[in-house]
């Protein structure tokens, strides 16, 4: 008598296993792969004309932000694809889209690989570590200001998402900007910080596309969302 208890061990430990975390989700490339310090120009000097204009423009958004401007940047300060929902519509949510889930988890792993090292090369200090002026609405970070990693992520997000979905171009890449902005709403940032890394995240998305390993995963995320919207 043949004997599958092994076998039915293997598979219901595979059933069982928990899903792969966000966190633990590997990027498409690294630093190693783009590195920004050849690619975009230092940041401006703290005491410089343009860090001290910048200031500025932060502490009038300070004054000027209203609460719901306040409330969305607070809630844009989380790094996912689901930040899109608003424009992709009610079938548009993680329960619902696992592979494509998975899929966008490796996509903000990447901007954390190739963003971070660069950051930490140039350590362009916050607007609040500059001036006790500025209170940001959002949590606090001390790692570098330069460039912007919510704005490369947000940018990088767009552009798939919108290759994904060209029916909504318009209107992801509009929210892929307000993304990005929300972090100088937020007080967090500079506004060149979110320029620099829109300039990122165009080319690590360009980058990637280019990809046959990406490209593999972005088709079948692809589907599962355009099928999930009845597109």
């Amino acid at each position: 008598m043949k004997r599958f208890a092994p076998l039915a061990a293997v598979l219901l430990l595979l059933v069982a296993s928990p899903a792969v975390r966000a966190e633990d989700a590997q990027p498409f490339v690294t630093n190693k792969d783009i590195d920004l310090t050849m690619i975009l120009p230092p940041p401006p000097a703290n005491d410089s004309a343009e860090t001290k204009a910048e200031l500025g423009e932060v502490l009038t958004l300070q004054v000027t932000r209203t609460p719901e401007m306040e409330k969305r940047a607070i809630a844009d300060a989380k790094e996912d694809v689901w930040r899109f929902a608003d424009v992709m519509g009610p079938k548009f949510n993680k329960e619902t889209l696992p592979k494509f889930s998975a899929f966008f988890d490796r996509v903000v792993a990447t901007e954390g690989a190739v963003v971070d090292p660069a950051k930490d090369i140039w350590k362009r200090p916050r607007p609040h570590q500059l001036s006790d002026l500025v209170k940001p609405v959002v949590k606090l970070s001390n790692s570098g200001s330069w460039p912007s990693g919510h704005a490369t992520v947000g940018t990088m997000m767009g552009i798939i998402l919108s290759n994904m979905v060209p029916e909504k171009r318009a209107e992801i890449m509009a929210r892929a900007a307000e993304y990005a902005h929300n972090r100088v709403v937020g007080g967090i940032h500079y506004p060149s910080d979110i320029e620099m890394g829109k300039i990122s995240g165009s080319v690590i998305a360009a980058v990637l596309l280019s990809r046959p390993d990406f490209k593999a995963e972005y088709e079948v995320a692809r589907s599962e969302l355009r099928s999930d919207l009845g597109m």
